[in-house]
């Protein structure tokens, strides 16, 4: 995502400014201690941008500058803007962040903020991070990024920003901790001394001081205020008189200023202010595409020597911006004329947007005019751009500015609408938008021509060519959710059908839903091929993060087939990859979740503990939305393993709270995990209300209810009841899936048949059915199947005392919680030094010329000292050792 430059340069003033010494001697300088965030906040017009620009300027401090608005909510762009603002005050500074952003992958901000955080502490000497009308940004995700960032600077490193409002920052906190410093309206209020300044020294009025006083008071000392006095009071006849008249509330004073501004004005200058109003960013080429002049440039540069509320943007005066207030006061006034005016001026605005490659902007020009189908053509060719961005949340709000006629004339909008209603899990509006995508494919609209690149139109139409695929695996997907297997073999056949061999996404995504498939009807072998012939496509296609992240379903199946060392194996090699490309993926956690899993059943317990951790550490931006569940899941299964069943039957609660059936065929049904706890207590009776609540049966036939059947079994066991058909019906289910290749059910039907036989106190065919377990289980990798069925397994193993049911005794030795890794492993005298060295307020440059070593030795020491304590940044660390009482 290009960055624009004007985004990243202090606004710039050619006129003299108010000496304001008694604000910026407030604000820290290069010798003094840093706070965390100094805040300038007051309304609008108040003089906060300049006073900021003021101080940096003065200041023998390094300081990064990114102006906001509105798009900035997105998180992306946000981070986008933030790393190139900081990158080019210090070059050195963020280039693995960069590239990260570059790359397109899901990258969770905390991550990617805390290298660079790394790279700041590298610098010698104060840096301020200067975020200009932070107010403009309204999204969730930013203000908990900033917040981190605030948590986490390096000493000398400081954030500033200029804001209308409080922002929804930890503010409260930073005041205690003595690392706020605020600036607030009744600062920013300019003097009588300074009124003098401006109007008389800056605009040139020579006001007698007693119309000073009047203006300064009428205005409280509002910057805005005083500028639009000075303007309208220029070359007046009658000061008294106007001083007289001015007053009123600042909206009342704005309206009337403007008012005497624009009437002052030549014809041809008032219209090109109204006409370029529409537009937020001023230059010479897009001024002259909505006026339809040739003369912009000059006159914007007139307007800026004018001081018409012009704000230079750049070094080189090619791009301006009007003053807030006073663009926003033009707009009105166009608005009271008529909104075809401004309609049609938003729709030339759009087609010099899109000539220019500049479609996001193009989109909000052409929605603004109203021409919904010129926005709808702009739509789709701005759609493939943005979906490669992960700019979901633009995208989705495009297509419902868009009336649903419009988009259901259009085969590529209906489905990327169907797409919104996927996400959002409405599968009947989902079905909807892609018949409507269908019935628009058959008479597809021609879009009109339009001066875009061609890049553009090239990427809409490979998006329209494989149309009718897509449309095949998102009607797979809803099969797959509904539990239609024979529907979603054939839509993903389809799909399969429609592509050629180098079309890796859809092919990718055709075979996944036909190895879900597989699946489902109880086809191990079949599910794997198919599965991983699914994710090599989806690899091929590029999508790392995805290919990675589907060998969770490759290890499920082979846990399915009795092989959780295979799985082991196949999570272990995916999440090595995946911890070695920058990020962390989409699919991170959901890797670590799915090995601890894998670990518990190994008999690793305090292993599974620490994959479980680095898994919440993560948090959600490393999951995919329908993997929330398995954290809960697998987390019960630790505490099941060491003993606290209560506990697990919580989490297996809150896992039920999270899961989104559908996405995958349930093989390992929540509420039947939580049955086999209740057995294992002796809680019969909420085990009954379970078989009862979901008419379980030992008779049922089908693969997916095999689970079910078996914790029936067990509980007809623990009730002694019907121990015959028990032991018919785990005979049955070892027969049938064994001829099927599902090893894990096979094992889990001897284990209860074993059970039922000692239920019997037939002690020689229990344990002949035990061993059959074993044989079958151990060799690989199978330990807490056996375990968790309590004393009276326990007794059984004991009682075979071969070597088998040694191995799986051995691995009840670990049911003993571990450390966390941070404390198993201690620092080193070394490290302790350096730990000791990060709590004070030296840059890494500073602690390492204290060290007597180089920049590079000082950063191996910090990553070691971050790993034991389990952080990722230097605050972090510091927190972490004084909790641990090390420092």
């Amino acid at each position: 995502m290009a960055v624009p430059g004007t985004k990243l340069r202090v606004p710039l003033s050619r006129r003299k400014l108010v000496d304001r010494t008694r604000l910026t001697d407030r604000l820290p300088t290069g010798r003094d201690a840093m706070p965390r965030l100094v805040l300038v906040a007051a309304p609008a017009g108040s003089g906060k941008t300049t006073l900021l620009g003021q101080w940096l300027a003065a200041g023998d401090v390094r300081s990064a500058w990114l102006s906001l608005d509105a798009a900035d909510g997105d998180l992306r762009r946000f981070l986008t803007h933030l790393v190139a603002a900081v990158r080019l005050c210090a070059p050195e500074v963020g280039a693995e962040a960069a590239a990260l952003l570059a790359d397109g992958r899901n990258v969770r901000a905390e991550d990617l903020l805390a290298g660079l955080v790394d790279d700041l502490d590298a610098l010698a000497g104060p840096t301020v991070i200067a975020l200009d009308d932070y107010h403009a940004v309204d999204g969730t995700e930013v203000h908990e990024a900033v917040s981190f960032l605030l948590d986490n600077l390096p000493p000398r490193v400081t954030v500033a920003m200029t804001t209308r409002s409080d922002p929804p920052l930890p503010l409260s906190r930073l005041r205690a901790r003595g690392d706020l410093l605020e600036v607030r309206a009744g600062d920013l209020r300019f003097t009588t001394a300074e009124a003098t300044t401006f109007l008389n020294e800056v605009m040139g009025l020579g006001l007698e001081p007693r119309h000073v006083a009047a203006l300064e008071q009428r205005t409280e000392g509002w910057a805005a205020g005083l500028q639009l006095a000075a303007l309208s009071a220029a070359g007046t006849a009658d000061p008294d008189g106007f001083v007289e008249a001015f007053a009123g509330s600042h909206r009342f004073v704005l309206d009337y200023l403007v008012d005497e501004v624009l009437a002052g004005q030549p014809t041809d200058v008032r219209s090109f202010l109204l006409d370029t109003s529409v537009l937020d960013d001023l230059s010479g080429p897009v001024c002259d595409a909505v006026t339809g002049r040739t003369d912009g440039q000059q006159l914007l540069e007139a307007l800026e020597r004018a001081n018409l509320f012009v704000v230079p943007l750049d070094d080189e005066r090619q791009w301006w911006r009007y003053h807030h207030l006073f663009a926003e006061a033009l707009r009105a006034r166009l608005a009271a004329g008529g909104a075809e005016r401004a309609g049609h001026l938003h729709q030339l605005a759009a087609s010099w947007y899109a000539e220019h490659d500049r479609l996001p902007d193009a989109v909000r020009h052409a929605l603004a005019g109203g021409d919904v189908d010129q926005a709808a053509d702009l739509v789709e060719l701005a759609v493939p751009g943005m979906r490669q961005r992960r700019e979901d949340r633009a995208m989705r709000e495009w297509l419902r500015a868009l009336p649903e006629d419009v988009v259901r004339h259009r085969p590529l909008l209906a489905m990327h609408l169907a797409w919104a209603r996927l996400s959002e899990g409405d599968l009947d509006g989902l079905d909807r938008w892609l018949d409507a995508a269908e019935t628009a494919l058959e008479s597809p609209r021609a879009p009109r021509p339009s001066a875009v690149p061609a890049h553009a139109r090239e990427e809409r139409d490979r998006d329209l060519a494989t149309l009718p695929a897509m449309v095949e695996v998102y009607r797979a997907t809803v099969a797959q959710a509904r539990g239609d297997v024979g529907g979603t073999t054939a839509h993903a056949t389809r799909a399969r059908d429609l592509v050629g061999p180098d079309d890796h996404f859809v092919l990718g995504a055709s075979s996944g839903f036909l190895g879900l498939a597989a699946w489902a009807a109880g086809d191990l072998a079949g599910a794997s091929e198919t599965f991983g012939e699914a994710a090599r496509h989806i690899r091929a296609a590029g999508n790392i993060a995805d290919g990675l992240g589907m060998t969770v379903v490759l290890a499920d199946i082979a846990r399915g087939r009795g092989r959780p060392d295979e799985a082991r194996r196949l999570l272990e090699r995916a999440l090595a990859t995946a911890e070695s490309t920058p990020g962390p993926l989409s699919t991170t956690g959901d890797l670590h979740v799915a090995l601890a899993d894998v670990l518990v059943e190994h008999g690793a317990l305090a292993e599974a503990e620490a994959h479980l951790h680095a898994a919440a550490e993560l948090g959600e931006r490393a999951s995919l939305i329908e993997n929330r569940h398995r954290l809960h899941v697998a987390r019960a299964a630790l505490l099941r393993a060491r003993g606290d069943l209560d506990g697990a039957v919580t989490a297996l609660d809150e896992a039920q709270a999270l899961l989104l059936p559908g996405y995958l065929p349930e093989v390992r049904p929540v509420p039947a995990l939580r049955a086999r706890i209740r057995i294992v207590q002796g809680r019969l009776d909420d085990a009954r209300e379970w078989a009862s609540a979901h008419g379980v049966d030992l008779e049922m036939g089908d693969h997916l209810s095999e689970v079910d059947r078996l914790t029936l079994a067990r509980l007809l066991v623990a009730e002694g009841d019907r121990l015959d058909d028990v032991v018919a019906a785990t005979e049955r289910i070892a027969t049938e899936a064994g001829a099927a290749g599902r090893g894990g059910s096979v094992v889990d039907a001897h284990v209860v048949r074993a059970l039922a036989h000692r239920a019997e106190d037939d002690r020689d065919a229990a344990l002949a059915a035990l061993g059959e377990a074993l044989a079958l289980g151990v060799p690989h990798g199978c330990r807490r199947l056996y375990l968790d069925e309590g004393a009276a397994m326990v007794g059984l193993l004991e009682a075979r005392g071969d070597e088998l049911a040694a191995t799986v005794l051995a691995a009840g030795a670990n049911d003993e919680p571990a450390p966390r890794p941070a404390q198993a492993n201690g620092l080193s005298e070394r490290e302790l030094a350096v730990l000791r060295l990060l709590a004070t307020d030296l840059s890494g440059p500073e602690i390492a010329q204290r060290l007597y070593v180089s920049l590079n030795t000082l950063r191996t020491h910090t990553r070691h000292i971050f790993a034991k304590l389990d952080v990722n940044t230097r605050r972090a660390a510091v927190r972490s050792a004084t909790e641990r009482g090390l420092l």
